[in-house]
């Protein structure tokens, strides 16, 4: 069994509740959308066909290597996904899958931790969501929107209002597109309404500004 993979690096986890942690990626190569601030364009082809095993055994080589992000690209379109995560999961790692949310969730290990992006209109993707995966959501699974303008702000308020009742809405998080939304303004946006969700804003590009892969 093997995945196309784009690369396998080290580093700070700069989205998601895990945001400060050190974290071993594992970013596969291929993605049905083609959202319009994408900034791993080149995950789009890019890759080689890798065997589980060397996956796991070049995630295990870095040190204190207990949380391993399944990222892309999109995960869920290699049918073997499922199989590495629940092999990592044997292994006794914390294995987070970051998703473009058009796709079925619940293929995956109810352990693994799902951060499902849920499209708003500026990325030009928005009618590829599958909100079926808002009633697939464990309580641990995150949901994160990117933003850029006050329309996609206003849609994922519209989108919160779908959510079961007792999904923590401080795992929810709002994050600005890069360059285009100011921080401040979608935090004034989220101090005026109350909507419960958390500010997110990218960690490693902060740190690494300049660094485009490997981070």
């Amino acid at each position: 069994m093997s995945l196309k993979i784009n690369e396998i690096f080290y580093s700070i986890q700069g989205e998601s509740l895990y945001a400060g942690l050190p974290c071993v990626f594992i970013r596969l190569t291929g993605c049905n959308l083609r959202c319009t601030y994408c900034d791993t364009r080149y995950a789009y082809d890019e890759g080689a066909n890798i065997p589980l095993a060397e996956i796991i055994r070049q995630v295990e080589a870095y040190p204190r290597s207990s949380i391993v992000e399944i990222t892309g690209g999109e995960p869920l379109l290699q049918g073997k996904t499922p199989d590495l995560i629940a092999q990592l999961l044997a292994r006794h790692h914390t294995v987070l899958m970051e998703t473009n949310g058009s796709l079925d969730i619940s293929q995956t290990d109810r352990r693994c931790i799902k951060i499902m992006d849920i499209k708003c209109p500026s990325s030009r993707m928005h009618l590829f969501n599958d909100l079926n995966n808002l009633r697939r959501l464990e309580p641990k699974d995150q949901i994160k929107f990117v933003m850029g303008t006050r329309a996609d702000y206003l849609y994922a308020l519209e989108i919160l209002s779908q959510l079961p009742p007792d999904y923590p809405k401080s795992h929810v998080l709002f994050s600005p597109v890069a360059g285009i939304l100011p921080p401040q303004t979608l935090a004034a946006w989220m101090l005026q309404d109350g909507s419960g969700a958390r500010l997110h804003l990218q960690m490693h590009k902060i740190i690494w500004p300049e660094q485009e892969r490997g981070v």
